[in-house]
């Protein structure tokens, strides 16, 4: 498994300090990879990040409490503090706003971006340089589906992130990537369903939608990209997925081929690039669904918590979180060399290049083969480009931030209070689906969220060694039970069924078992007669034990004190 490594940079808008209404924004974390090249060509290192999003969750329970006191939350463009110096931190690209309007999302709202606990892989642990970017093939195995002999799938939940986008801001006096966002077969990569999927996607409006997913566009159709629009690389890697599922669950019947409206629950951000990326999904788990049977149900929260979203705890461990991450940031005098150095290559300043979050062009730039950015034309600077050595800098950084962020263990109670009400949701869906006759209960959910939804739900569940979320990536909760126990009558000797089987859980990563790796099940001796972990052991953590981090019994507890 390849592990990489983040280090948010911290803003913070200074005047809300004093109100007891803090905005803090991180500049994402950059994921490693390592491409190991043969023949004379060196080999080269990228770090790779997601960009800039601010958390909805988080400004609802942060302006509640400043309202509350008689103070105001900002709205608009926020003017933010680097150190002393004051940037404007607005997106490069005007089709930003537009694309907002279009997924029912303003941009003034905040979205923390946050990140799991990893640690630093050792010499040559990158088993797929081009992990993160997650580029479609036939070879991946999904363990989704294996169980004992006789065992009965009950129910299946899938948590994804959306599929490759473009990006969100532009490193400025550079080219935008030039990528075409309109769908064809002919390109690559391309899918066998392709074709019918963007003719089935025409009929969308048959199902029923939750506002204001009903104005977002069922399929990326732009020939320049939009800001943070979905490639066709993020098309094919959900089709793909789906199709995955789709051939690990065919001889388990989880939905049914009459599957009812109950059966199946789908729910998604406004943002278009995770509508559209559900809906791959769906189309290659279910090809030529039946759209008058589909609702497609909202979640205004990246965290996907719902109506349990407040909780003042959950805001101040993230707030001390980036305050660490800060702190060992500004302190680095390498690494702010390195941003000068890079800053001075395009010709800006270097708190604009930080502002443009440069690392989310060169991600763009290094999944679609394109050669990195270089100064414009006419400048003092024309023909340097960025560096892959200026990388190697940030990566040291964020080994030591990894590090410091593990001792510390601020991030994991973040965590653990973010996706609570999430994973309260699943254990509560799992027990319906588990009562003989459940035909009305949801038993396949899909989820299409962002990497800030699955970074803090793998730290939640105690997987502290998992990669960082790629494009496309997915998170499975599946729930089995084992069959009847059969007892042998002392009169006659014959043996007959007793009472239903055991209930039991697997977790599934991007198609691997991390079941006994997580934090409910690692001490769970699978060899002892049962190779599956006990549903129990996750209701207890969910419902108990995992408030034991934060020395709490219970969610309100942990959010609000005794």
């Amino acid at each position: 498994m390849v592990t990489c490594h983040h280090s948010p940079l911290i803003l913070k808008q200074s005047s809300m300090l004093q109100s007891g209404a803090s905005l803090v924004v991180a500049v994402p974390p950059i994921a490693f990879i390592l491409k190991a090249l043969t023949g004379n060509v060196a080999a080269r290192r990228v770090q790779l990040a997601d960009v800039l999003r601010r958390d909805p969750a988080f400004v609802h329970s942060r302006c509640s409490q400043s309202r509350s006191a008689g103070s105001k939350c900002l709205s608009g463009s926020a003017a933010l503090t680097l150190g002393p110096v004051a940037v404007n931190l607005t997106p490069t690209a005007s089709t930003e706003r537009q694309l907002d309007v279009q997924e029912g999302a303003e941009l003034a709202k905040s979205r923390k971006r946050v990140f799991p606990e990893t640690h630093p892989p050792g010499p040559n642990s990158a088993r797929d340089p081009y992990s993160y970017c997650n580029t479609p093939n036939g070879s991946e195995q999904a363990w989704e589906g294996h169980s004992p002999a006789d065992y009965r799938l009950l129910s299946v939940q899938v948590m994804i992130r959306h599929g490759d986008r473009y990006p969100l801001y532009t490193i400025p006096k550079t080219k935008r990537p030039a990528i075409d966002c309109t769908l064809s077969a002919s390109r690559s990569p391309s899918h066998p369903l392709l074709t019918s999927y963007i003719s089935h996607m025409g009929l969308g409006g048959r199902a029923k939608w939750e506002a204001p997913l009903n104005s977002v566009p069922r399929i990326p159709n732009h020939s320049s990209c939009e800001v943070g629009e979905l490639t066709q690389t993020g098309v094919v890697q959900h089709l793909h997925n789906g199709q995955l599922l789709r051939q690990a669950y065919r001889h388990h019947s989880v939905l049914p081929s009459d599957w009812s409206p109950h059966q199946l629950g789908v729910e998604t951000t406004s943002r278009s690039r995770t509508v559209q990326s559900g809906l791959a999904f769906l189309y290659g788990f279910l090809p030529d669904f039946d759209w008058g049977r589909v609702s497609v149900r909202h979640q205004w929260s990246t965290l996907f918590c719902g109506a349990a979203c407040d909780c003042p705890a959950r805001n101040r461990y993230l707030e001390e979180e980036q305050r660490r991450q800060y702190r060992l940031r500004v302190a680095d005098r390498e690494l702010e060399k390195t941003y000068a150095d890079m800053a001075r290559t395009v010709g800006v300043l270097t708190r604009h290049l930080r502002a443009a979050n440069p690392i989310d062009s060169l991600l763009c730039h290094l999944c679609h083969g394109l050669p990195f950015p270089c100064a414009s034309a006419g400048g003092g600077n024309a023909g340097k480009c960025l560096t892959m050595e200026q990388f190697a800098v940030i990566r040291r950084q964020q080994r030591d931030d990894d590090l410091d962020r593990s001792r510390v263990g601020l991030y994991r109670k973040y965590a653990t209070l973010a996706m609570h009400p999430y994973l309260n949701q699943t254990a509560t869906k799992m027990e319906r689906a588990s009562r003989e006759g459940a035909r009305r209960e949801e038993v396949f959910s899909l989820a299409s969220g962002h990497d800030i939804t699955i970074s803090p739900l793998l730290s939640a569940l105690g997987l502290t060694e998992a990669s960082f979320p790629r494009f496309a990536a997915r998170v499975v909760f599946e729930l089995w039970r084992s069959p009847k126990q059969t007892k042998k009558s002392s009169s006659t000797g014959e043996r007959s069924k007793g009472k239903g089987g055991g209930l039991f859980i697997r977790i599934l990563y991007n198609g691997e078992d991390v079941t006994f790796h997580t934090a409910f099940c690692r001490s769970h001796d699978r060899h002892a007669g049962q190779p599956l972990c006990p549903l129990e052991n996750f209701l207890s953590f969910v419902r108990r034990d995992m408030f034991g981090i934060v020395n709490a019994t219970s969610y309100r507890e942990a959010c609000y004190g005794r």
